[in-house]
């Protein structure tokens, strides 16, 4: 069982529209970069960025380099977030 303040940090992470939209794509997209999302969300690509840093700070996400590129995906507790939100 996580403590109040290790769930916290996921609920804050995800706090933001913008942020359950990248949650949601990246679930179906796994191995996308923040161009393909800005692409795909119809978002700014620095804000977008923003979004990402903050999930993968809150330890939903998982960042990848290839290269110049960043990929992207659900980390094992960002899985579980997203699963939380569809039966919510």
């Amino acid at each position: 069982m996580k403590t109040s303040k290790q769930l916290e940090r996921y609920f804050k992470g995800a706090a933001n529209h913008w942020r359950i939209s990248v949650l949601f794509l990246i679930e179906k997209n796994e191995g996308i970069t923040v161009q393909g999302i800005t692409s795909a969300l119809g978002g700014n690509f620095k804000t977008i960025s923003q979004h990402t840093r903050a999930l993968v700070q809150a330890g939903l996400l998982n960042k990848k380099y290839r290269g110049q590129e960043v990929m992207h995906s659900l980390s094992p507790y960002g899985k579980s977030f997203v699963r939380f939100m569809k039966t919510f």
